[in-house]
């Protein structure tokens, strides 16, 4: 208690220094992009910043259609424990002539890109140009999920993750692993290293089959924390009375340190000091995936967010280190795997899908939008005929260099046509939503353009579109 009471008093100090130098430095906004595994974190940062640096494809973008970005360049980032944002590998990848998907987040990693704005009204006349440092910030979607933790004791997670684990891949053979076993036996470490062991094959098991609620986090990509206690538990079922020493009792002691030693100081340093946020969905990949693992997005999209402090900050909150999230965009992403004429649909079906978070944060005065996107646009619209008719399709290059034309299904105007069934646990009405993997296509870039995309500069403006 005395340590939380001393961090906590040790971050009010900090935001009130940062608070008391602002008028002295240039200003910084700091966005968050976050989502879930394939949802495309690095394709979006990595695009994004290329757009940013040369914004021939941003018309939407209103900073840059009336001319008052002057400049935009990358700076060093300002936190030397963070590492930077890998985006000249990154672009070297997509831009390459056999392009190919650069490598997914790994760990929290920071880019600077700092613009250079034209002065705006009189007094900025008087002020002349000034410059905007956009911080984007990257999180490990796996990571995420660690935030639902904070308001969790190991008794409730336990209960959770058992339940769950019956109606997944690999939990059948975890849950084997706890017959016959006495959670109030004592506690031994080849029997935890064990567990853990089983119980991280168990999500791994479960992501490769589109799960997106996979916490703890840090058990599919530990890191340099691998093997440390704080990584080797598992749930157990109840044990009231365990003694100290025993089985349950100690598991629950390494969650508690889990919470401590690693989720409250990424909720501390780097997700609670974000000003806006993407949400980034892989709807397409969910729905290909079928109605369990599309429903298990919705839950687990609703627990990351409930872990956001949405809504406009006061300058006494902001002081006090209680931020708010002012903006978040929710986009569903690959949105070039469909004809243009699906993408209302598809931006539909993603509101519909995060109703219960976007309304709660809606209610705390955060400002809210859905959008379907394509931060690298990889297909060409087509139309093709199937079955005597003509159908409209796009068309891509797979993995292995064929060139396809897709049509994965008309999605249906009523979102509940899919949610409900979902929900119930019951499967669509012979509905089925094909989705392969897309390898990025050649590019060809004209100077002053950036790579090819579906509304990125929307997405831009809506995030920082008001600092510019």
């Amino acid at each position: 208690m005395i340590g939380g009471l001393a961090t906590d008093a040790w971050d009010a100090t900090r935001n009130m220094a940062e608070s008391l130098t602002a008028p002295f430095r240039d200003p910084v906004l700091r966005l968050g992009v976050t989502g879930l595994s394939r949802a495309g974190k690095t394709v979006f940062i990595t695009s994004l910043v290329a757009n940013l640096l040369d914004r021939g494809r941003m018309p939407q973008l209103r900073a840059h259609a009336e001319g008052r970005i002057l400049s935009a360049w990358l700076r060093p980032q300002p936190d030397d424990s963070v590492a930077r944002f890998a985006y000249e590998d990154h672009l070297a990848a997509l831009t390459a002539p056999q392009p190919r998907w650069p490598e997914g987040t790994r760990r929290i990693s920071q880019l600077r890109l700092s613009l250079r704005l034209a002065p705006g009204g009189l007094l900025g006349q008087l002020r002349g140009p000034r410059t905007l440092h956009l911080d984007i910030v990257d999180y490990p979607g796996e990571w995420l999920l660690d935030l639902g933790l904070l308001s969790q004791d190991y008794a409730a997670w336990s209960e959770a993750a058992l339940r769950k684990a019956g109606h997944r891949p690999g939990g059948t053979a975890f849950l084997d692993r706890l017959k016959g076993l006495d959670p109030a036996a004592p506690a031994g470490e080849p029997v935890l290293k064990a567990l853990a062991e089983a119980y991280a094959a168990h999500l791994r098991e479960s992501r490769a089959a589109g799960f997106a609620d996979l916490a703890p986090g840090r058990f599919l990509l530990p890191g340099d924390m691998e093997g440390s206690p704080a990584l080797t538990f598992a749930p157990l079922p109840p044990a009231p009375g365990a003694p100290r020493g025993s089985l349950w009792r100690e598991a629950a002691r390494r969650y508690d340190a889990y919470r401590r030693l690693v989720v409250k100081p990424f909720f501390r340093d780097h997700f609670a000091r974000i000003d806006r946020q993407v949400v980034l969905v892989d709807v397409l990949g969910a729905l290909a995936r079928g109605p369990r693992a599309f429903d298990d997005l919705r839950e687990a999209m609703a627990g990351v967010l409930s872990a956001f402090n949405p809504g406009r900050s006061a300058p006494l909150a902001r002081l006090l280190g209680q931020r708010r999230v002012e903006r978040i965009l929710f986009a569903a992403t690959k949105a070039d795997h469909l004809h243009h004429s699906q993408h209302p649909r598809l931006a539909a079906l993603t509101e519909a899908l995060l109703r219960e978070a976007r309304d709660r944060a809606a209610f705390a005065g955060a400002r809210i939008e859905s959008m379907a996107i394509a931060a690298l646009r990889t297909t060409v619209e087509d139309q093709a005929r199937l079955g005597g008719e003509m159908i409209d399709v796009v068309r891509g290059r797979l993995s292995d260099g064929r060139q396809v034309a897709l049509h994965p299904g008309d999605l249906p105007e009523d979102p509940a046509r899919l949610l409900a069934p979902a929900r119930a646990g019951r499967d669509w009405d012979g509905e089925r939503f094909a989705m392969p993997d897309l390898a990025p296509a050649p590019l060809t870039l004209r100077p002053g353009e950036g790579p090819p995309h579906i509304r990125l500069d929307r997405a831009a403006e809506f995030l920082i579109g008001d600092r510019l």
